[in-house]
Parts: C-alpha cells; structure tokens; sequence
C-alpha cells in the first residue's frame, strides 16, 4: 500500500513539473506573439505607402487596372510552422496548396507535415528564431521566387498563411503577390506630377520589388503572430488538462491514504487481539 502511495505522489510531482513547462511555454508563446503584433503594424503601414505609390506611378503610365489571365504555371508560397504544439496550424496551410503549383514552402515543422502527405517543396526554408530575421528571410523568398520566374518556371504567385482575428481565431488567407492585380492599387489624381529621377517604367519596377518584399513580410509576420497564438490555445488546453489530472490524482492519493490508515489500525487491532489484549475503545 506503502509503495502505490509513493507511485501517486511520484505522478502528482511529475504532472506540477509539466505544468510548470506548459506554462512558461504558453508565456513565451504570448510575449513573442505580442513582439510581431508590433512589428506588424509599422509593416502594414509602410506597405500601404508603398501600394499607394505603385497607383501614383499608374497614373504616371496611364495604365489602366485590367484583368489577370489564368495561370498556366502557377506557385504558392505557404507559410508553415516552424515548431510543434501549434494544432493543426500546418495542416490548414497544406490544406489549400493548388495541385500542379510549384510551392515554396517555409516553417521546418510544415516541412516535415508535406511530407507525410507526400507533398515535396520546390524550395524551402526555416523561418526565424528572432523577428529581426523576417526581412532577411522575405529578401531570400523574393530571390528564388524571381530566380523562378527567370527560369519561365512560374507565371503567378501567391501567398498562403495564417492569421489570427481576435473573436474569430485563425483564419487561412491567400494572397496574389505576382503579378500586381491592378485593381488593387487605384489611381491617384494629382494636381501636379511629381518630379522624378527614374522613367516611370523603372520607378515602377522597383515599387514593384519593394511592395513584394513587404508583402512577404507583412505574411510572415502575420504567419508568426497565429502560429504563436494557436501554440498558446494548445497550451491553454493542456493547462486545464493538467488541472483536471491533478484534481483526479489528489483525489486518488486521498483514497489511498485514507485504505493505508484503515490497514494500519486493523493490523493493529489484529495484533493486539492476538497478544491476548482488548482492542482500545
């Protein structure tokens, strides 16, 4: 009885220590989320100026929004997760991979899910431990995706991640990096056009560059925030579970406790009935 006690309390000790780690997981999931929620809002607004350029350099051209053909080679770039505890964060991505698209995949942890699904990257990348490498990581992304097109390989791109809204939780989005969907940049009325040091076709090019690089950014960033996210609801649930298994065990170790007493005194009894003494009253 002595030992299935002490086999009770090992267990109880043990499930504290993992609460202890499901918590500062959950802490470092929430502070890193919080970390890129800030980073994100200074990308989005520097990837609005950038759109806004691209529709003043429109009207610059006279070119007018007209629409994209259907893609004969398209590709996709999904944002995976890097690390594991994050539900099926992965699975969602992978989840809308086109078939017959070439995918450039990011996130070590989605890498190894596409596997197993039999699904092989053209190209793939870890996405970083720190935020201060999400620019490096989107230069890397831009470079292969252009080595790519070079190649005649790919003739539209899109990106798939992860984002979290607070009230509705993770949400897959799909967005067009390449080509530029004019729609999406209206042209802008000027009183007076802007002096330049570039042909138009030139500074185009370039905002061009620049806005798919901040794209790549704006959805790593945005894949970073979710992913950290869904990590804090998996550890959020294996908090109450740990809760739950504790109530169950303590309860369990009371039981037992309380059968060990119960043996003691009738052993006890049991000797003193032998020796020939009368149980205490």
């Amino acid at each position: 009885m002595t030992e299935r006690l002490a086999d009770v309390s090992a267990r109880i000790e043990n499930i504290r220590q993992l609460g202890t780690v499901v918590n500062a997981m959950r802490g470092i999931a929430g502070a890193r989320a919080q970390a890129a929620r800030a980073q994100l809002a200074a990308v989005e607004s520097y990837t609005a100026i950038i759109a806004a350029a691209i529709g003043r350099g429109l009207t610059l051209l006279g070119a007018a929004p007209r629409p994209q053909g259907r893609a004969q080679r398209p590709a996709q770039v999904l944002f995976c997760a890097e690390q594991g505890f994050a539900g099926a964060f992965s699975e969602h991505v992978l989840d809308l991979a086109a078939p017959g698209a070439g995918v450039f995949l990011l996130g070590t942890r989605g890498g190894a899910i596409a596997a197993e699904r039999g699904l092989v990257p053209g190209w793939s990348h870890a996405l970083p431990a720190a935020l201060s490498g999400v620019p490096r990581l989107a230069g890397q992304v831009a470079t292969a995706l252009y080595a790519r097109i070079d190649a005649g390989g790919v003739d539209q791109i899109d990106a798939v991640y992860q984002r979290w809204r607070q009230g509705a939780g993770l949400q897959t989005e799909r967005r067009r990096l390449l080509p530029l969907d004019l729609a999406d940049f209206p042209e802008t009325a000027m009183r007076s056009p802007p002096l330049l040091n570039l042909p138009p076709e030139a500074l185009l090019a370039a905002l061009t560059a620049d806005y798919v690089h901040a794209a790549l950014c704006q959805a790593a960033l945005h894949s970073f925030v979710a992913e950290n996210e869904a990590r804090m609801a998996t550890m959020a649930a294996a908090h109450r579970h740990i809760g739950h298994q504790l109530q169950t065990l303590e309860l369990t170790r009371r039981i037992v406790r309380q059968e060990e007493i119960t043996a003691e005194i009738i052993e006890l009894a049991a000797g003193q009935a032998a020796n020939g003494t009368p149980p205490p009253v």
